[in-house]
Protein backbone atom coordinates (compact mmCIF):
# COMPACT_ATOMS: atom_id res chain seq x y z
CA UNK A 1 0.00 0.00 0.00
CA UNK A 2 2.81 2.37 0.55
CA UNK A 3 4.82 1.72 -2.41
CA UNK A 4 1.61 2.25 -4.70
CA UNK A 5 1.64 5.89 -2.79
CA UNK A 6 4.94 6.53 -3.98
CA UNK A 7 4.66 5.42 -7.37
CA UNK A 8 1.77 7.72 -7.84
CA UNK A 9 2.87 10.60 -5.99
CA UNK A 10 5.78 10.29 -8.44
CA UNK A 11 3.62 10.37 -11.41
CA UNK A 12 1.84 13.24 -10.53
CA UNK A 13 5.30 15.03 -10.06
CA UNK A 14 6.60 14.15 -13.26
CA UNK A 15 2.96 15.87 -14.76
CA UNK A 16 3.57 19.20 -12.84
CA UNK A 17 7.05 18.88 -14.06
CA UNK A 18 5.90 19.02 -17.38
CA UNK A 19 2.72 21.51 -16.65
CA UNK A 20 5.42 24.44 -18.68
CA UNK A 21 5.36 22.84 -21.76
CA UNK A 22 1.82 21.99 -22.15
CA UNK A 23 1.12 25.66 -21.42
CA UNK A 24 3.78 26.54 -24.01
CA UNK A 25 2.05 24.52 -26.27
CA UNK A 26 -1.29 25.84 -25.48
CA UNK A 27 -0.15 29.36 -26.12
CA UNK A 28 1.53 28.51 -28.98
CA UNK A 29 -1.86 27.08 -30.66
CA UNK A 30 -4.29 29.87 -29.44
CA UNK A 31 -1.72 32.64 -30.65
CA UNK A 32 -0.99 30.68 -34.00
CA UNK A 33 -4.73 29.74 -35.19
CA UNK A 34 -6.33 32.91 -35.01
CA UNK A 35 -3.04 34.85 -36.70
CA UNK A 36 -3.36 32.38 -39.57
CA UNK A 37 -6.89 32.99 -39.75
CA UNK A 38 -6.60 37.02 -39.57
CA UNK A 39 -3.98 36.77 -42.35
CA UNK A 40 -6.53 34.86 -44.84
CA UNK A 41 -8.77 37.09 -44.18
CA UNK A 42 -6.70 40.06 -44.89
CA UNK A 43 -4.81 38.89 -47.69
CA UNK A 44 -5.78 40.01 -51.64
CA UNK A 45 -7.25 37.44 -53.40
CA UNK A 46 -5.68 35.51 -56.81
CA UNK A 47 -6.01 37.17 -59.82
CA UNK A 48 -4.54 35.91 -62.84
CA UNK A 49 -1.36 37.71 -64.05
CA UNK A 50 0.78 35.91 -66.56
CA UNK A 51 3.41 38.12 -66.16
CA UNK A 52 4.04 36.71 -62.94
CA UNK A 53 4.29 33.19 -63.61
CA UNK A 54 7.30 34.29 -65.93
CA UNK A 55 10.80 33.45 -64.34
CA UNK A 56 12.54 36.23 -63.65
CA UNK A 57 16.42 36.62 -62.09
CA UNK A 58 15.70 40.33 -60.21
CA UNK A 59 13.10 41.70 -62.95
CA UNK A 60 15.05 40.63 -65.90
CA UNK A 61 14.27 37.82 -68.31
CA UNK A 62 17.15 35.06 -68.12
CA UNK A 63 19.51 34.57 -70.11
CA UNK A 64 21.60 31.29 -70.65
CA UNK A 65 21.46 27.69 -69.10
CA UNK A 66 19.56 27.46 -65.57
CA UNK A 67 21.32 24.64 -64.69
CA UNK A 68 25.00 24.33 -63.84
CA UNK A 69 27.13 22.15 -62.87
CA UNK A 70 28.48 22.02 -59.19
CA UNK A 71 32.34 20.57 -58.24
CA UNK A 72 31.75 17.77 -55.67
CA UNK A 73 35.59 18.80 -54.13
CA UNK A 74 33.99 18.72 -51.18
CA UNK A 75 31.51 15.85 -51.21
CA UNK A 76 33.88 13.83 -48.67
CA UNK A 77 34.71 16.55 -46.42
CA UNK A 78 30.77 16.91 -45.49
CA UNK A 79 29.81 13.53 -45.52
CA UNK A 80 33.36 13.26 -42.72
CA UNK A 81 31.21 16.51 -40.97
CA UNK A 82 27.61 14.91 -40.49
CA UNK A 83 29.67 11.57 -39.58
CA UNK A 84 31.53 13.03 -36.78
CA UNK A 85 28.62 15.43 -35.77
CA UNK A 86 26.53 12.83 -34.75
CA UNK A 87 29.28 10.64 -33.84
CA UNK A 88 29.84 13.04 -30.76
CA UNK A 89 26.11 13.92 -29.92
CA UNK A 90 26.01 10.01 -29.19
CA UNK A 91 29.47 9.65 -27.47
CA UNK A 92 28.38 13.00 -25.61
CA UNK A 93 25.78 11.70 -23.85
CA UNK A 94 26.98 8.02 -23.79
CA UNK A 95 30.37 9.55 -21.65
CA UNK A 96 28.09 11.37 -19.32
CA UNK A 97 26.67 8.61 -18.24
CA UNK A 98 29.49 6.02 -18.62
CA UNK A 99 29.93 5.37 -14.54
CA UNK A 100 26.41 4.77 -14.25
CA UNK A 101 25.27 2.39 -16.86
CA UNK A 102 26.24 -1.34 -16.66
CA UNK A 103 29.25 -2.71 -18.55
CA UNK A 104 26.40 -4.92 -20.82
CA UNK A 105 25.28 -1.14 -22.41
CA UNK A 106 28.36 -0.72 -23.63
CA UNK A 107 28.19 -3.62 -26.28
CA UNK A 108 25.77 -1.21 -28.72
CA UNK A 109 27.80 1.87 -27.91
CA UNK A 110 30.60 -0.17 -29.46
CA UNK A 111 28.42 -1.30 -32.63
CA UNK A 112 27.24 2.10 -32.99
CA UNK A 113 30.85 2.98 -33.33
CA UNK A 114 31.39 0.40 -35.71
CA UNK A 115 28.90 1.54 -37.51
CA UNK A 116 30.14 5.39 -37.89
CA UNK A 117 33.61 4.21 -38.99
CA UNK A 118 32.49 2.40 -41.69
CA UNK A 119 31.02 5.01 -42.64
CA UNK A 120 34.15 7.02 -42.30
CA UNK A 121 36.19 4.68 -43.93
CA UNK A 122 33.84 4.31 -46.93
CA UNK A 123 34.02 8.27 -47.22
CA UNK A 124 37.69 7.99 -46.60
CA UNK A 125 37.69 5.29 -49.82
CA UNK A 126 35.54 7.34 -52.10
CA UNK A 127 37.82 10.39 -51.48
CA UNK A 128 40.66 8.24 -52.96
CA UNK A 129 38.43 6.95 -55.87
CA UNK A 130 37.67 10.18 -56.74
CA UNK A 131 41.40 11.36 -56.35
CA UNK A 132 39.95 14.53 -54.08
CA UNK A 133 42.36 14.10 -51.25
Amino acid sequence: MIQKTASLALAGETVTQFSPIIYMLGFGLLASVPVLFLSKLVSPRRRYNPVKFLPMECGQMPSGEGRSHFMMQYYSYILMFVVFDVMSIFLYAWGASLFSISRSATLPIIGFLAIMFSAMAYALYLSGRKGIW
